[in-house]
């Protein structure tokens, strides 16, 4: 079966997954949203009104179709920031995870590939890392890098090496003695074309389901560290800070917390259906039952 017939016949088993396709939904307009904010948003993100100061949602008595969602404390559209904020948290999950595979793929390669004392080493430093929790290590990080967005999304990269590392160095050490690799070889392969040519491309299934569900947890984590006065830092719309901001009006205006922590659901939401249809897609039982 070709390339293009294994795509045709992922895509087919995709397709029957409801839940997968609605995650798919949301995360296109998530991603429509972010390219499109300054034509959505009727507001620049740190635009003040002091005079509509907390107003609340649309729908309100109180409310106005101008603030669809209402306003902060200061006065900001709170529809207008967490329509910037989906660009920032894109951004999070993106440069997050695309570190993280930088570096996590050549360490596991190389480790299952050579094993000996280089897969020792690495694999008890990342056992060493994964030992500790996540979050926590992100905090220790961020603390010594310094609170800011961009150290935030160092953080997080850095903590999920060990995941990756792991996961890839596991795929290659089931696939470097099969008999196609062993021919490769035969042929006067070298190491890097047997790694980066040979091998790679049929570890990569396991990744890209790791990978959409680590963009999950990355924008979790950057909310929980901006949550932390550790993140992004005032006045950025990204939406754990955003939470921060409307945590001690909570009960006077719960639309500040509600529709930032609805942002943050229904990204992660979408993320998560995604890596669950991935994971039944690449599952030759699915392929079987269609």
């Amino acid at each position: 079966m070709g390339k293009k017939e294994l795509f045709l016949e992922f895509c087919k088993v995709y397709s029957r997954n409801k839940a997968a396709l609605f995650g798919l939904g949301i995360i296109v307009v998530l991603f429509l949203v972010a390219i499109l904010a300054d034509f959505i948003a009727p507001f620049q993100p740190i635009e003040q009104n002091i005079s509509v100061r907390l107003m609340p949602p649309a729908w309100s008595e109180k409310g106005s179709l101008t603030y669809l969602l209402g306003t902060d404390d200061f006065g900001r559209d709170l529809f207008s920031r967490i329509v910037y904020g989906s660009r920032i948290s894109l951004a999070i999950g993106a440069i997050s995870v695309g570190f993280s595979l930088m570096i996590g793929i050549p360490l596991g390669v190389f480790a299952a590939y050579f094993g000996g004392i280089v897969d020792n080493i690495l694999m008890r430093v990342i056992d060493i890392m994964m030992a500790i929790p996540s979050l926590l290590m992100a905090i220790v990080i961020v603390t010594i890098l310094g609170p800011s967005l961009q150290n935030a999304m160092i953080a997080i990269a850095i903590v999920y090496i060990p995941s990756i590392a792991r996961l890839i160095r596991g795929s290659v050490l089931a696939e470097k003695n099969k008999e196609y690799v062993i021919a490769s070889r035969v042929n006067g392969s070298s190491s890097l074309r047997l790694i980066f040519i040979v091998i790679l491309p049929n570890c990569l299934g396991p990744i890209i389901v790791q990978s959409t569900m680590n963009f999950a947890v990355a924008v979790v984590e950057a909310a929980g560290l901006s949550f932390l006065g550790l993140g992004a830092q005032p006045p950025k719309p990204e939406w754990g800070a955003m939470l921060v901001d409307s945590f001690e009006y909570l009960l006077k205006a719960p639309w500040m917390i509600g529709f930032p922590g609805l942002a943050i659901f229904l990204t992660v939401f979408g993320f998560n259906l995604i890596g669950d249809g991935l994971m039944d897609a690449m599952d030759p039982k699915s392929k079987e039952k269609g």
